[in-house]
């Protein structure tokens, strides 16, 4: 990458993001008429990482499993892709990260340093094809922040285990991409590497919101 720098917009290439979230409002439960499952939204405000200056709200609510997304954001980096994923692993603090796990004292947070509070991927917040962890790179396929703001809302299909997560009130959203440098683009100047691929800029990569579905 001869000018370390890699210019992403609305027709960007490809680039990774994982991140985290933190919600904390209270859970609604109906009762379908066919009475086979019980019908649950999670829900919760979206917090800024890494000063991206964002905000947001989340719910998702469950439907056997369905997993029924809607998340709304602002102030985002306007026409950059925000890669955006559910987390969950049994071993994680289930929050979203603080200063606490800047470990390496660089004074921001990396995708990887906000795992043991938000565990790993377990479904990506794609637009369209395939949700799995498989997908967390597939910047092509999340959104790209028109003038800041993303009105995500997509129903997708997940595991037995996904569903338990979000049920149990553990499951944590994150939102990535952080223009450091508020130049129009993710690049190298700000931040260097990802933490995930050498070879993309941790701009991209970092997370920039969080929220706990509660």
């Amino acid at each position: 990458m001869q000018n370390r720098k890699l210019y992403l917009g609305a027709a960007a290439a490809s680039v990774a993001v994982l991140g985290s979230v933190a919600l904390t409002a209270p859970s609604n439960a109906t009762t379908p008429a066919h009475g086979r499952h019980h019908d649950q939204t999670m829900q919760g405000r979206l917090n800024p990482l890494n000063n991206s200056g964002a905000s947001g709200y989340a719910a998702v609510t469950v439907d056997g499993r369905k997993l029924h997304v809607r998340y709304d954001a602002s102030r985002l980096a306007p026409g950059l892709p925000h890669a955006a994923h559910l987390h969950f692993d049994v071993n994680a603090r289930h929050q979203c990260p603080s200063v606490r796990d800047d470990v390496n004292h660089d004074f921001r947070l990396s995708t990887t340093e906000g795992h043991p509070a938000y565990g790993m991927i377990v479904t990506s917040l794609t637009t369209k094809g395939d949700t799995s962890p498989a997908s967390a790179l597939a910047v092509t396929r999340f959104p790209t922040a028109p003038h800041g703001m993303v009105e995500y809302r997509r129903t997708m299909t997940v595991s037995k285990a996904v569903v338990r997560a979000v049920r149990s009130g553990e499951a944590v959203l994150v939102v990535h991409g952080v223009d450091y440098n508020n130049n129009g683009m993710y690049d190298f100047d700000s931040a260097g590497p990802s933490d995930l691929d050498a070879s993309l800029p941790a701009e991209a990569t970092d997370p920039a919101l969080c929220g706990v579905l509660r």
